[in-house]
């Protein structure tokens, strides 16, 4: 159990719980789920642009899930299709054009670690990036908490606040687009949006501000890292999945735990 690399596995699991927590609240609140899917769908073209081109494949999902999120932005200024249509053609089109780009390259490419996690084999480097992109997104979000928040309320009450709102709802998608970027080690392009949306999801049933919620997601989403690790090594399952799996535990428990405390009450 205190193998370097497991230690490693529990240090990133615990980073990417941690900030993925915070903003997986605004992922449920704001009903972001399908955009958040859409950004690590994209990713995808990050790492293959990463790997062609010779540098850190995080650095190369960040540019293009920024561009993504950048291009997304402009076109609902435009208003030409609805924004779900937008998402599905960006989204589809990124990841198809990331599978081309990888066929194409000359090194052999472990796809499925990056589909689905690896989270065991996380090297001291991608251990650095997730805490570097830890630190930006937590010291950015206290930067930027109330404003963030009172767009989520209502945006018209953010703008009579003086709340620039297109910068702000820019900084929660490059704010997600970091979590995706070093997210995709632990658990993978195709399984990211369930670290946003299922210990956010769990943590709002049991705590009702802003600020319990993020802390109590943040918790959730670090017991449901330990115990996946510890299910992927005991039972040899893959790791990505065996987190989702704790996390899918952990909100059922507590969701029946809170139907049941209702249901007497």
């Amino acid at each position: 159990m205190f193998e370097p690399f497991i230690l490693r596995a529990v240090a990133a699991g615990v980073g990417v719980a941690l900030i993925a927590g915070m903003i997986g609240c605004f992922v449920v609140w704001r009903r972001m789920a399908y955009f958040g899917d859409s950004l690590a769908h994209s990713a995808l073209l990050g790492v293959a642009l990463g790997l062609a081109v010779g540098f850190s494949t995080n650095l190369g999902t960040v540019l293009v899930c920024s561009l993504f999120a950048l291009l997304l932005l402009f076109l609902q200024q435009q208003k030409v299709l609805a924004t779900d249509t937008l998402l599905g053609i960006l989204a589809h089109a990124a990841l198809s054009i990331g599978m081309v780009t990888i066929s194409f390259l000359k090194q052999r490419v472990d796809l499925q670690s990056y589909l689905f996690g690896d989270i065991l084999t996380v090297t001291s480097n991608e251990l650095l990036w997730i805490y570097m992109g830890g630190a930006v997104v937590i010291v950015l979000m206290a930067l930027n908490w109330s404003s963030l928040v009172l767009m989520t309320i209502h945006e018209d009450i953010a703008k009579a606040e003086n709340v620039n709102t297109l910068f702000t709802q820019f900084l929660l998608m490059l704010l997600m687009t970091i979590v995706v970027a070093v997210s995709i080690r632990t658990v993978g392009i195709l399984l990211i949006t369930s670290m946003l949306i299922i210990p956010a999801a769990a943590a709002r049933q049991l705590v009702r501000s802003p600020e319990s919620m993020a802390i109590m997601a943040s918790i959730i989403g670090i017991n449901s890292v330990l115990i996946g690790i510890l299910g992927s090594i005991e039972f040899d399952t893959p790791s990505g999945p065996s987190i989702v799996v704790a996390a899918t535990s952990l909100f059922a428990v507590v969701f029946i735990i809170s139907a049941i405390t209702q249901k007497r009450g």
